[in-house]
């Protein structure tokens, strides 16, 4: 079984979270392996492996493709570094394309700190996705918080190794 933790990210904070989460999988015995939704698109996965998918939310939901060229855009007016990652597919396009059918999974995203009903939360789409796809949730979907400022909300990357770790419990 391999664990694979697949991500989409504009600034580098889901990038951080799937690391993290990668990094609970693995201290708890279930090495996972972090690919960008790029990676994911030329290693896809296989029966049998595990899906942590996440990314950021836009407009309370997942990227598209103008929002995310828009987000490229505002990096520099807002002085953000744009992740290595931000060019390839978004989550939305890679599960599309998704051609495994069934097992397990899981969802998260990262959001503004603030309600979810205000901020849309980009983790139930993913489950949705994931569920029609045949995909048994192993866990609700997950939301780590940013500030207005784009970055972490201090404590989000140890919750995310923390439920990394639970992530390896439940399988």
């Amino acid at each position: 079984m391999t664990v694979l933790v697949v991500y989409e990210s504009m600034y580098g904070n889901t990038h951080r979270i799937a690391e993290a989460i990668g990094r609970g999988l693995t201290e708890a015995g279930a090495p996972a392996e972090v690919r960008s939704t790029a990676e994911a698109q030329r290693h896809p996965p296989v029966a049998g492996d595990v899906l942590v998918v996440g990314a950021p939310t836009h407009g309370h939901g997942l990227s598209r493709e103008n929002s995310r060229e828009q987000a490229v855009r505002d990096a520099s007016r807002h002085h953000l570094d744009v992740d290595g990652s931000a060019t390839g597919p978004g989550v939305r396009e890679w599960l599309a394309a998704l051609d495994a059918e069934g097992g397990r999974a899981t969802a998260f995203d990262t959001r503004i700190k603030g309600p979810a009903m205000l901020t849309g939360r980009a983790s139930q789409k993913i489950a949705r996705a994931l569920e029609e796809h045949r995909y048994e949730l192993i866990a609700e979907p997950e939301s780590f918080l940013v500030t207005m400022g784009n970055e972490l909300v201090p404590g989000e990357e140890e919750r995310a190794v923390a439920w990394g770790r639970d992530l390896a419990a439940a399988l």
